[in-house]
């Protein structure tokens, strides 16, 4: 194990004893604001020092088992320990550097997900519908449920604009801390190459659609939107809807003034019900306008292997006729674009969470 990570390790043995200590104080028990706050720490501090006490005693076994190999009884034993304690330690320091990584605590949090037609007309809206699918069919295998908050549907088909939210267990993404921790990394611009079904020369073409993944703003949290910044449009929903659509007024768009953030919803049932679901993804977009100034201050600072999620950033390449799916931040090429489209985006999601444990593991030592 790295110097560096045993140092930091030796920070939570000595942490978890003070926690103990500041615990059982009678006055912080009667402070409940304080005892919480102290008790959450514990937990998360205890589960650390306590894979590295198992560190500590497996270390210690493979080192009692090597001094046995002198021994000509002992040697065949003591190096089936040795191989065993060796393995473990590997898996344990693996833990415990995904544990000493610093943590978003938005990456429990569900997620809205946005995804906008970009150059190439129909056929991005098309490709816009595509994306939508295999989101939905990857959260339908995580376990999550879909909502569809919004959709600005195109005559041939697919979305102009389509906003999804994802709600589930934390847990189940592959960042184990999740749904907007395991989408995170969506956001950004998203290239395709394919013969439309609307070329009839047999043309390959290029188009681009956005996506941008948005921590669902926790109610104690969210931003506190002044109503008086709020312009609030009611208009007759379209699109297919059955017998409800278009005999009532019940579509609502709300608009930031101050930014010109809009948000809309016409798939509830209720105006009170859509109301409630565009001010939800407006206070969502403002707070990921506040995050993504945030992030881009830091990637002029630094540029990061995973990037800041900004919408300009181009990501990803679809490519149907070679059948491939490329990730241009951690040049990986996976030639099963047919299974990606479907949802089966496991092995892509951990290669970039891998990415950036890895980066952050790399700051961690640098700022040691």
């Amino acid at each position: 194990m790295k110097d560096f990570l045993r140092q930091q390790l030796e920070r939570y043995a000595e942490r978890l004893k003070e926690l103990d200590f500041l615990l059982s104080r009678e006055d912080i028990m009667a402070d409940m604001a304080q005892f919480r706050v102290l008790s959450r720490e514990h937990v998360d501090v205890s589960a650390v020092a306590g894979r590295y006490q198992r560190h500590q005693q497996v270390e210690a076994d493979v080192a009692t088992a090597r001094e046995m190999l002198a021994d000509p009884d002992m040697a065949d034993m003591a190096q089936e320990e040795i191989a065993s304690g060796e393995a473990e330690l590997e898996q344990l320091e693996s833990q415990l550097q995904r544990m000493l990584l610093p943590r978003d605590p938005d990456d429990a949090r569900n997620a809205f997900l946005e995804i906008r037609a970009g150059t190439g007309g129909d056929e991005s809206a098309l490709f816009a519908g595509d994306l939508a699918r295999m989101y939905t069919r990857y959260a339908e295998r995580q376990g999550w449920r879909v909502e569809i908050m919004s959709a600005n549907e195109s005559e041939l088909g697919g979305y102009k604009e389509v906003v999804l939210r994802f709600e589930g267990q934390a847990g189940n993404g592959p960042s184990g801390g999740g749904i907007y921790g395991a989408m995170r990394f969506e956001s950004g611009g998203h290239r395709v190459q394919r013969v439309p079904a609307t070329e009839t020369q047999g043309r390959i073409h290029t188009s681009a659609c956005t996506v941008a993944v948005m921590p669902e703003p926790d109610e104690h949290q969210a931003i506190t939107l002044n109503p008086a910044d709020l312009r609030i449009d009611t208009f007759r929903a379209s699109g297919a809807g059955g017998q409800h659509i278009n005999k009532t007024d019940s579509a609502v768009r709300v608009v930031h003034l101050p930014t010109g953030i809009v948000a809309e919803c016409q798939d509830g049932r209720s105006q009170h019900s859509n109301k409630a679901k565009a001010l939800q993804v407006l206070q969502a977009r403002l707070q990921e306008k506040e995050r993504s100034e945030r992030a881009a201050k830091e990637a002029a600072m630094r540029k990061g292997l995973i990037g800041s999620g900004d919408r300009s950033d181009r990501i990803r390449t679809y490519n149907f006729p070679q059948g491939r799916m490329t990730d241009h931040r951690i040049n990986l090429t996976l030639y099963k674009l047919g299974f990606i489209m479907d949802g089966d985006l496991q092995e892509l999601m951990e290669s970039l969470q891998a990415a950036r444990e890895a980066e952050q593991l790399a700051e961690l030592e640098v700022n040691q």
